[in-house]
């Protein structure tokens, strides 16, 4: 049994709307000034991550879910169930949707997207799009096919530190000026509603758009998620959870200059990003250094560990349905 993190090592992702922050803030290696998303914890096909440690080193996760689902618990289905995202958006994000998984697999054989955004940093007057004011469907799709955006768009502002759970079928868009650590289904499925006109400069096109796909799969009325977030403290760490669901709990824990003692009870495994600061992870008498930008898994058989420094750490676990 496996008694050591798995590192990994990111992919990244070039969008029409992204910046750089993933290196300036981060210090990544991107690939270019438009740079979207960090596929931090991956093992879909579209960016699977690469193991750099230990036994399993050069191994994508993809490949030990499928090889060695003894790392996780011998946990059931057919793909690793999540993924972990950094996302810039130097400009707006296209207003989209997410099918839930029955539409999802019917329709595009992969999971729905249910997600959820802890935001990182966010310009002063930063605002996200999130949820719509239609009252039935057919209120909907007239409001959509008629581009009636500021009649039937929801805006909400956000600053550093807020938490958005976004289930599946919740109309929303990622604000310009946003960084937020996503939390989701590992899914790449997105039917964008309305792209703001852009041109891909690439292509020299608008990009294309999904509005059958998203009058179908749109929850209608929208209605705001109840969230009941609560702090505990656990020796030195401020610990948050944000949410729990059938698909993942999302958690932050804090340190300023501690140490606290962690324990999985009955989640099968731990995804875990570091957002800032430096610390260190000690395991079965091992210790690995933690910094800023780093990303990895505690598999089945690590049921505690100790954390120590000063760390902003956003830990996720897959629910029931994952």
């Amino acid at each position: 049994m496996l008694m050591e993190p798995l590192f990994l090592k990111p992919v990244f992702q070039e969008k029409i709307w992204g910046g750089d922050r993933l290196q300036t803030e981060f210090g990544y290696q991107i690939p270019s000034k438009h740079t979207g998303e960090c596929w931090a914890i991956s093992a879909h096909p579209h960016g699977p991550v690469t193991v750099e440690n230990g036994v399993y080193q050069g191994k994508k996760l993809n490949e030990l879910w499928d090889e060695h689902r003894e790392l996780f618990g011998n946990a059931p289905g057919d793909v690793f169930p999540l993924l972990t995202k950094i996302l810039d958006a130097r400009t707006a994000l296209s207003v989209q949707v997410h099918p839930d998984d029955q539409y999802a697999m019917e329709h595009e054989h992969e999971l729905g997207k249910t997600e959820c955004w802890y935001v990182i940093a966010a310009a002063a007057d930063a605002e996200m799009i999130y949820g719509h004011h239609a009252k039935t469907r057919a209120q909907l799709a007239e409001m959509i096919t008629k581009g009636q955006w500021d009649h039937l768009l929801r805006r909400i502002p956000v600053k550093p530190g807020d938490f958005l759970y976004v289930p599946s079928g919740t109309i929303h868009a990622i604000g310009k000026g946003v960084m937020v650590l996503e939390t989701q289904q590992s899914s790449d499925t997105t039917y964008r509603v309305y792209d703001f006109d852009r041109v891909d400069k690439k292509t020299g096109k608008k990009r294309a758009l999904h509005l059958q796909q998203s009058i179908a799969v749109t929850n209608v009325p929208h209605s705001d998620p109840k969230l009941k977030i609560t702090t505990t403290q656990n020796e030195d760490a401020q610990v948050t959870t944000f949410i729990k669901t059938d698909f993942f709990s999302v958690y932050r824990w804090k340190l300023t200059q501690g140490a606290a003692t962690f324990k999985r009870t009955t989640a099968p495994y731990t995804l875990i990003s570091v957002l800032s600061g430096i610390g260190e992870l000690q395991l079965a008498g091992e210790k690995y250094p933690l910094h800023k930008g780093q990303h990895l898994i505690l598999p089945f058989a690590v049921k505690e560990w100790q954390l120590s420094g000063t760390l902003e750490i956003i830990a996720s676990e897959p629910g029931e349905k994952a």
